[in-house]
């Protein structure tokens, strides 16, 4: 009998908890009011289930763990069209994020009304290593030459006097 384990089970918002974190999914990547992406929806018609992808422009993110959706617009032959989708809903083979937007809202109701050139967002532009080295050197040496710059002046008001 000293070789029987007590199993201890988590009680009431602990185990509602532990069932929900068991089924939340773990590739979906981060997504953000104002990003385009690219999903690929499992659709079943009659006995066949195949994928069909639907991109556009994420308008919204509500809700939190298991109950977090978000809705997706796109214009098809001139007609905006948007769809709600659960984050974790099997339904959901894949999530592919194709640009972020630089949005000052989470949720951009204000789309619906503009068309053509006028519904862009304005696109950020992940920056390489590379980049990145490249314009913090462009700094320093910036602030570098201003820093000279200021050192040859005191010299020069030294000399003056």
């Amino acid at each position: 009998m000293a070789d029987k384990q007590t199993v201890v089970k988590p009680a009431g918002r602990a185990l509602l908890v532990a069932v929900e974190n068991a089924q939340l999914r773990q590739d979906i990547p981060e997504i953000q009011s104002g990003d385009t992406v690219r999903l690929q929806v499992k659709v079943v018609e009659g006995n066949r289930e195949r994928l069909q992808p639907f991109e556009g422009v994420v308008m919204r993110l509500r809700g939190g763990s298991m109950n977090r959706n978000f809705t997706v617009r796109r214009i098809t032959h001139g007609v905006g069209v948007e769809r709600t989708f659960l984050v974790n809903s099997p339904r959901i083979e894949k999530i592919e994020v194709l640009r972020h937007a630089r949005v000052r809202r989470k949720q951009l109701y204000y789309l619906r009304g503009l068309t053509g050139k006028a519904a862009r967002l304005k696109e950020i532009r992940p920056i390489s290593a590379k980049e990145a080295a490249a314009k913090e050197a462009a700094q320093n040496a910036k602030t570098a030459a201003k820093a000279e710059a200021k050192a040859a002046k005191i010299s020069s008001a030294k000399n003056e006097d």
